[in-house]
């Protein structure tokens, strides 16, 4: 089954043509990055506008990668939330469009479903049950997957996520959108020894994460230093940095040994960054893990994981219709 992937949950617009929910045939994913720079994160109204610019474009850019026409595509997938409202809608009537132009099926998906599914996109996949750790911009969630297609949420953020954490002290910091990529450079430069910042654990025992105190942590630290922070910034941003790390690394370790599982994942786009996954591979092999994380290509929003998630819903019988809708929030 060839399926047509599309993802436009926030300021990336991509496009994918997936076989059997496991490999990708091509994949184009065009990023906003230089438009929201300046204003040092995310303009729904802007990211809306680009979407509608790129989304014909990128699919026909997907198409040709693969040598195939729409015509030829048995179904499609779409990102149906959580997301920007604007920004969803954009992939979304386009998809319920095109298949209704077309005559094929089509399936509005979890985003979030998406990064879980994006392991199954490389060789090795984790075996199930497994538990995965799923960090991004806008989420940090801990789950235990018992198959393709459920799920059971073990814990998440009350506030910050992990990835918008990183963005909130790089914008502090003065160091420029998107924030992860560049404390993730900067880091290697610092020693995350000098500057000690608390550990959002919150209780140990749970799986829930917080990141809003120590990005007030940062905060005040520069307010009390600030003749002198700007010559520690490498060693600001490692100190935050490994903070961060050190508890989502402990806490996904310890969801798989509450669920007794031997494969943990770990997805999202913070699962780019070198310190997690160095991290994350240094505590699973102590505790006799495996540990899957997808190519960096991969970590970030793309459509080809959304084609994998539509696979399985389609084989299911889960289809959608004309009067579905978008959502902002998981529900």
């Amino acid at each position: 089954m060839f399926i047509l992937g599309i993802e436009t949950s926030c300021d990336e617009t991509a496009a994918a043509v997936v076989k059997d929910g496991a490999t990708i045939l091509s994949s184009v994913v065009s990023s906003q990055v230089e438009v929201h720079h300046r204003y040092g994160g995310i303009v729904p109204e802007l990211a809306s506008r680009k979407h509608v610019e790129a989304i014909v474009p990128i699919v026909g850019e997907a198409m040709e990668n693969c040598g195939m026409s729409l015509n030829q595509i048995d179904a499609i997938a779409v990102t149906r939330g959580p997301g920007l409202v604007g920004a969803l809608l954009v992939g979304f009537s386009y998809a319920k469009a095109s298949a209704y132009a077309l005559d094929i099926p089509w399936v509005g998906v979890n985003h979030l479903e998406g990064h879980i599914k994006s392991v199954f996109l490389e060789e090795n996949p984790p075996p199930f049950p497994f538990t995965a750790l799923l960090a991004s911009g806008g989420h940090t969630s801990i789950y235990y997957v018992t198959s393709h297609t459920s799920f059971e949420i073990m814990g998440q953020t009350r506030d910050d996520a992990a990835g918008e954490a990183f963005d909130k002290v790089a914008k502090i910091l003065d160091l420029g959108y998107p924030g992860g990529v560049v404390i993730d450079k900067l880091s290697k430069k610092g020693d995350s020894n000098i500057i000690k910042f608390p550990r959002p654990y919150l209780e140990k025992s749970t799986f829930d994460f917080s990141f809003s105190g120590i990005k007030t942590a940062v905060n005040r630290y520069i307010m009390r230093n600030q003749d002198n922070y700007k010559n520690q910034i490498t060693d600001i941003v490692a100190g935050f940095q490994e903070a961060v790390v050190e508890v989502l690394a402990y806490k996904i370790i310890h969801a798989a040994r509450e669920k007794k599982c031997r494969h943990i994942a770990l997805v999202g786009g913070v699962a780019a960054n070198s310190r997690l996954r160095e991290k994350v591979r240094e505590n699973a092999a102590s505790n006799g893990l495996t540990v899957h994380i997808p190519s960096l290509h991969l970590c970030g929003d793309n459509a080809a994981m959304i084609a994998a998630v539509g696979y399985h819903y389609l084989k299911a019988g889960k289809t959608s219709g004309l009067s579905d809708d978008v959502f902002s929030r998981s529900r």
